[in-house]
């Protein structure tokens, strides 16, 4: 089910990220809320009605389903800080 690349949603993508990133590293929404938005993102794609999109929202939900398995294998965003709470 390969889609081809798409500049605009690429670019969506990566400022969420960020702005979730800055949104826990400021203390603002915890590691949990997070990945409840993120399971709320996937849910609706997941369960959004059949048509003309099935392939696509098929995509996005595999897609937010891979990020939280990342998040929650590496133990949250927080994961990405070394010990001294400083990135790499």
């Amino acid at each position: 089910m390969s889609l081809p690349v798409d500049s605009a949603g690429t670019a969506a993508l990566a400022i969420c990220e960020s702005l979730l990133l800055a949104l826990n590293d400021r203390n603002i929404l915890p590691e949990k809320e997070i990945v409840g938005i993120l399971k709320d993102a996937a849910a609706a794609h997941e369960n959004a009605p059949s048509g003309d999109d099935d392939a696509l929202n098929a995509a996005v939900a595999a897609l937010i389903n891979g990020i939280l398995d990342g998040v929650t294998r590496c133990g949250g965003p927080d994961s990405r800080h070394g010990s001294d709470g400083q990135g790499d």
